[in-house]
C-alpha cells in the first residue's frame, strides 16, 4: 500500500513537472509579427474623342375641342415627322417615340374645359454629318418642339483605354512622391481598381420654333473620356 502511493506520488510530480515545461517551452507554430507598409492613392486620366452620333427630340404639339381630335390630329403631325425622318435617311430602328401626353385646357378661372392638347416626341439617332438635315426634315414636317443634339461617341473602348493608362501612370507619380517624401522605397502593385470612367453630360441645342429654312450646322467637336483608379502599392 505505502508502495502504491510512492508511485503515484512521483507520477503525480513528473507530470506536473512536464505540464510546466511546456508552459515555458515557446510555441514553433506562431506565427512571426510583421508589418506591411502600404500606400494607396487616386489616379486620373483623359482622352479626348471625337462625338460621332447626335441624338434630337422632336416633337409636336396639337390643340382641339375634343380629347380625340387632340390625339387624332396629333397622331398625323407626329407620323408626318416620322415619315420625313425616315425620307432622310433615318432607319427604323433609329427613330423611339419616347412620350405622348394628353391633357385639358381650362378657363381662367379653371372650371371649365375648354379643349385638349395632345403632344408626342420622337428620339431620333443619326450621324452628326446628317443631324443639321435632320432638323431641318422634321420641322419642315411640323415639328414645333426639338431639344438637342446629345452628341455621343460610338465607341469609346480607344479612349478610355488611353486614359486609364494615363490613370495609372498618374498614380504611380503620386506614390512615387509620397514614398520619397516619406523615407521610403516604392514596391510593386499589391491591389488595383478601375473606379469607372466619365463623360461630359449632353450638350443643349436648345427648343426652336418651327421657322427653319435650312439645315442648322452641328458640330463634333471633342469629348473628354475620363477614367480613375485607386492602387495600393507596398513601400520598405
Amino acid at each position: 500500500m505505502t508502495r502504491l502511493r510512492y508511485v503515484l506520488l512521483i507520477s503525480g510530480v513528473v507530470l506536473v513537472a512536464a505540464a510546466i515545461a511546456g508552459v515555458a517551452q515557446p510555441s514553433k507554430g506562431g506565427a512571426a509579427n510583421t508589418s506591411t507598409t502600404t500606400i494607396t492613392v487616386s489616379g486620373n486620366g483623359t482622352a479626348n474623342a471625337t462625338p460621332d452620333k447626335a441624338s434630337f427630340d422632336f416633337g409636336v404639339t396639337t390643340n382641339a375641342a375634343t380629347a380625340s381630335e387632340a390625339l387624332s390630329k396629333n397622331a398625323q403631325q407626329a407620323q408626318a415627322i416620322i415619315d420625313a425622318l425616315k425620307n432622310a435617311g433615318v432607319d427604323s430602328s433609329d427613330i423611339q417615340t419616347s412620350e405622348v401626353s394628353l391633357w385639358p385646357q381650362t378657363s381662367n378661372d379653371g372650371t371649365t374645359i375648354t379643349g385638349y392638347q395632345a403632344s408626342n416626341t420622337v428620339t431620333v439617332t443619326a450621324p452628326v454629318a446628317k443631324s443639321g438635315d435632320l432638323v431641318d426634315a422634321a420641322v419642315g414636317a411640323g415639328a414645333n418642339n426639338v431639344d438637342g443634339p446629345n452628341l455621343s461617341v460610338s465607341d469609346q473602348s480607344a479612349a478610355y483605354a488611353a486614359a486609364t493608362k494615363q490613370a495609372v501612370a498618374d498614380a504611380q507619380s503620386k506614390a512615387q512622391a509620397i514614398a520619397s517624401a516619406s523615407g521610403l522605397t516604392l514596391g510593386g502593385i499589391v491591389h488595383i481598381s478601375d473606379d469607372g470612367s466619365t463623360t461630359p453630360g449632353p450638350i443643349a441645342y436648345g427648343a426652336m420654333d418651327a421657322v427653319a429654312k435650312a439645315a442648322p450646322p452641328i458640330e463634333a467637336g471633342t469629348q473628354q473620356v475620363q477614367a480613375s483608379v485607386t492602387v495600393t502599392y507596398s513601400a520598405s
